[in-house]
């Protein structure tokens, strides 16, 4: 309450009590007469309240305050300045949200927020047609109870958003969605899902392709460089002008049937999400046979190749893929490495999962060919590949296969101080020894 109205009341209290005395005057009665009439004005008062409660109780949106005099015809007229301003406030927020709701109803990709632990509370017509969302019963369902897929709900309960997922529609098989999570406010979820069936499709042709392709050149090449080395065998029969161009016909076919390998190997990565041979591999003997291997790589260029391997730490996979994985690092690690380098090995577990290192005293890549690494045939330089005889195919193999055994892989590197190369692996995918 202001200034003037405390005035205003204290004024009308005063000329109330003067009223009372002076009918008090006239009848004798001072006290009765001011029990009488603050009486009187108290019940004014309660009933003016009692007014007030009922309109709280009862009143709808839209309904006015009752009328009212004097002091509570002003609290009226401010409840209903409110009323209007709140209404014109509502009005205002709601043309917003009916603008944000038809813009996304006119979206193609399906638009879904969810609240903290994951259940619906909003979607777009594309959620309907693209994951079957119906309206209103799946409102507050868990969004894991309609969308079934194993991966789907490993991927929402880790939290871990920074790579979309892509799967098929739970309506249609033939669709292929890109799922796109954003975790904003307190703990909510904004899913996004894309069409990405052109691209997908594209990308199975690529696939297939170089897959037939690869595969029709091996015969060929088989049969080319099975009479090279006939040839080579009798090379005493063979003019002496053409020993050497033999020598290289030969080392370039196989350089060219390690490449179709390498390739067909990649087809077969990709062509399932997960190892069918899912065993608990013994990581500390494989890695003691690759050590040996890359000991016999080096030869007379005497590596000092150090190796630590907790036996404790199983890794659950495909020993075949693991093998060519971890093989790729450290024989990488061999070639780029200058004589009498130094190579450490170590393969460790703690409460986040099982963890391989490969550091190297080698050349180091610069910071700028970092994020490029896995891609196939991304080279640094385009000397290295020749001079050391890789495909450009060896680190993109290394992260079909991690991705297939939920691991990731990340690179550090310091020009002419060496590269680090570390292979990450989930606690589901790790088998603890008793």
């Amino acid at each position: 309450m202001n200034q003037d109205w405390r005035g205003v009341v204290i004024r009308r209290l005063l000329l109330l009590i003067g009223a009372c005395l002076l009918v008090g005057l006239i009848t004798g009665h001072y006290a009765w007469a001011l029990v009488v009439g603050l009486g009187a004005y108290l019940g004014w008062t309660l009933a003016q309240l009692l007014r007030l409660y009922t309109w709280l109780k009862q009143h709808k949106p839209d309904e006015p305050p009752p009328d009212g005099y004097g002091l509570w015809g002003e609290v009226f007229d401010s409840i209903y300045h409110l009323q209007r301003r709140d209404q014109r406030v509502r009005g205002r927020l709601q043309a917003v949200i009916d603008r944000v709701q038809e813009s996304t109803a006119a979206l193609k990709d399906a638009v879904v927020m969810l609240d903290s632990d994951g259940n619906l509370d909003w979607w777009n017509r594309a959620a309907e047609t693209l994951l079957g969302l119906k309206t209103p019963q799946d409102s507050g369902q868990p969004v894991t109870n309609l969308i079934r897929h194993p991966r789907f709900k490993e991927y929402f309960e880790q939290g871990k958003y920074h790579e979309p997922l892509d799967l098929p529609s739970p309506v249609n098989d033939r669709l292929r969605l890109q799922f796109h999570i954003t975790q904003y406010g307190n703990s909510e979820h904004l899913m996004l899902v894309r069409d990405v069936t052109r691209l997908y499709q594209l990308e199975q042709m690529r696939k297939d392709f170089v897959a037939n392709v690869s595969h029709e050149l091996r015969t060929p090449l088989t049969v080319i460089a099975g009479y090279l080395e006939t040839l080579l065998d009798n090379v005493e029969d063979v003019n002496p002008r053409w020993t050497r161009a033999l020598q290289q016909m030969s080392q370039q076919g196989m350089r060219m049937q390690n490449l179709l390998n390498d390739l067909l190997l990649l087809a077969k990565l990709e062509a399932t999400d997960y190892p069918s041979d899912n065993q608990p591999v013994a990581v500390d003997l494989m890695l003691l046979q690759i050590k040996a291997d890359a000991l016999a790589l080096s030869g007379n260029r005497h590596h000092r190749i150090s190796l630590e391997a907790d036996h404790n730490f199983k890794l659950r996979g495909s020993e075949p893929e693991l093998r060519s994985a971890f093989s790729n690092l450290v024989f990488n690690a061999v070639k780029y490495t200058p004589d009498e380098g130094e190579i450490r090995i170590r393969w460790y577990g703690d409460d986040n999962g099982a963890h391989l290192s490969v550091q190297d005293s080698g050349i180091g890549i610069e910071a700028k060919h970092l994020p490029r690494l896995t891609e196939r045939f991304y080279r640094v330089d385009s000397s290295r590949n020749s001079s050391t005889g890789g495909t450009g195919l060896g680190l993109a193999i290394v992260k079909h296969v991690l991705i297939r055994h939920r691991g990731r892989l990340d690179i550090s590197s310091v020009l002419n101080h060496g590269s680090t190369f570390n292979c990450h692996f989930p606690a589901t995918q790790v088998v603890r020894r008793p």
